[in-house]
């Protein structure tokens, strides 16, 4: 039997974050690493990466990063290769590396849509592949935790969105999320997938400077999200805690998921 301790302790993990240099990401970096994974992190920027090493290693995290461009076959690959020789392994892959657009369905630009699609749905695939088959199916045991939103969820009832193929790969993530659960969980992985809701962050700034305080007013609780919000379900679905727990998609988003109407 396991305490509570134990069973969300992750001394002697392994974790690699896309999308983890700030933001979302960077708060679930800082969950894993604290509670004692040891961390890789990616996004494309070298700098912004730099900043986010130098404030996990001051949290007493290890960590190690590399640039890549997951829109990019190339990209998915290099990460995967730094990894596995960095880490030995991968335990818990958090696939959070993501984009949107914004424009009226009538005017959304292909480049646009293919961009988004690339990024938010076919590099989570391409990583679930590439972490798997060499990874987590032999060693029969992964958890994945991919990001979903809550715009994955229902459609734009709001004129301040208008994000139609962002909200077409995040519903494709949840269902992915389920799909990947079915087939692998004879492995020992568990897939699951987070469902933010308004987060402040660089991605959302301008809708939620749109928004004003409708965003929070929108949430039963009257709150955006902040920078600890999603760290307690993470660390359910990437340790000992959540071993029971697949094919699930939890939204974060302060109760505005349980009344859209």
């Amino acid at each position: 039997m396991h305490t509570i301790r134990e069973l969300f302790d992750l001394t002697g993990r392994t974790a690699l974050v896309t999308g983890g240099s700030r933001g979302l990401g960077l708060q679930m970096a800082e969950a894993l690493g604290e509670q004692g994974a040891r961390l890789m992190i990616s996004s494309r920027k070298q700098a912004e990466l730099d900043e986010a090493v130098a404030h996990l290693e001051q949290r007493g995290c290890r960590v190690s990063a590399l640039a890549a461009n997951l829109g990019e076959q190339e990209g998915i690959n290099a990460l995967a290769n730094h990894a596995l020789a960095e880490l030995g392994h991968v335990d818990i892959l958090v696939n959070n590396a993501g984009a949107t657009w914004g424009a009226p369905a009538e005017d959304h630009p292909v480049e646009a849509w293919d961009k988004v699609m690339n990024l938010n749905v076919r590099s989570i695939f391409l990583m679930c592949q590439a972490i798997g088959r060499r990874s987590m199916i032999p060693r029969r045991y992964g958890r994945i935790i991919n990001t979903a939103s809550i715009a994955g969820l229902a459609g734009n009832g709001s004129a301040h969105m208008q994000t139609i193929g962002y909200n077409t790969s995040k519903a494709a993530v949840i269902n992915f999320t389920r799909t990947l659960a079915g087939e692998w969980g004879q492995y020992g992985i568990t897939v699951n997938a987070l469902a933010p809701g308004f987060f402040p962050s660089k991605m959302t700034r301008g809708m939620l400077d749109s928004m004003g305080e409708e965003a929070a007013q929108r949430s039963p609780l009257r709150r955006l999200g902040d920078d600890e919000d999603l760290k307690g379900a993470l660390l359910l679905f990437a340790s000992m805690a959540g071993k029971h727990i697949t094919g699930q998609t939890l939204a974060v988003d302060g109760g505005v998921s349980a009344v859209l109407i």
